[in-house]
């Protein structure tokens, strides 16, 4: 099993922030997916930023992070915007999220 720092454009802070969301080698970061690997970070905690999420995509197909332009680059921010809108509370703190991860806190505050 190779670690996740082995995809391009990926390194220990993207290896900490995918523990986090329980997936911990490359193999299973390819097998997962950018959107579903990505959705399940989002849902452990983790602050949603498009570079880091557009580095990920580019990573996964073997590609420099730096290399997304136009309207490649305008159909992932509406992907990632969907998963953002999707996966995250914006009323809801961090230590909350981690809470409900972990089964303490039922559902997101109103």
């Amino acid at each position: 099993m190779s670690s996740i720092d082995t995809i391009p454009n990926l390194g220990p802070a993207s290896v900490a922030q995918f523990a986090r969301a329980g997936i911990h080698t490359a193999e299973e970061l390819r097998d997962i997916g950018a959107d579903a690997a990505y959705a399940r970070a989002l849902a452990a905690g983790i602050r949603p930023h498009f570079i880091g999420y557009y580095a990920l995509v580019m990573g996964l197909q073997g590609r420099p992070w730096n290399d997304c332009r136009g309207a490649e680059k305008a159909a992932l921010r509406q992907r990632f915007d969907a998963l953002r809108r999707d996966h995250t509370d914006p009323g809801r703190t961090e230590l909350e999220a981690f809470l409900d991860r972990i089964g303490v806190v039922a559902e997101a505050r109103p």
